[in-house]
């Protein structure tokens, strides 16, 4: 939308943004309820493998009772939705091309990559604009 347009809403625009609002909210809604129960279902699980544990004795082997992972994770051990713990260590590589966070507004952060491929472009440029003055004014061959 324009930032010059200040008229105000229509009765019947308010009316479609109150609609939009409330599908957006039970949208949301939903989306916490299916986070809930799926945790639920995941507390559920490691507590019976727990409670199984004593059970086998101690000759079950230690990997054997580690907690599984829950049936919405991936298979690298992260969690599939967007909240949650990590579950596993990131690598270096991880590290360098993935963002940590969100700004102000909203946006992904810098990965630390860009940050290093910006400071060398800028580096490599202040050089160059060095060669040229130097070389106009006749200190370099």
């Amino acid at each position: 939308m324009a930032d010059g347009d200040a008229r105000p809403l229509t009765d019947e625009e308010r009316a479609e943004l109150e609609a939009l609002r409330a599908e957006k909210a039970h949208r949301e809604e939903r989306e916490r309820a299916r986070r809930e129960r799926a945790e639920l279902e995941a507390l559920r699980a490691e507590r019976r493998e727990v409670e199984e544990a004593p059970a086998a004795g101690p000759a079950a082997s230690p990997a054997s009772r580690a907690p599984k992972p829950a049936a919405g994770e991936a298979a690298h051990g992260a969690p599939s939705g967007s909240t949650g713990k990590k579950t596993h260590e990131r690598t270096f590589g991880e590290r360098m091309v993935l963002s940590e966070g969100e700004d102000d507004d909203g946006m992904p952060s810098m990965p630390p990559a860009q940050k290093i491929t910006i400071g060398i472009c800028l580096v490599v440029a202040l050089c160059v604009v060095a060669y040229i003055a130097l070389s106009n004014l006749g200190m370099l061959g």
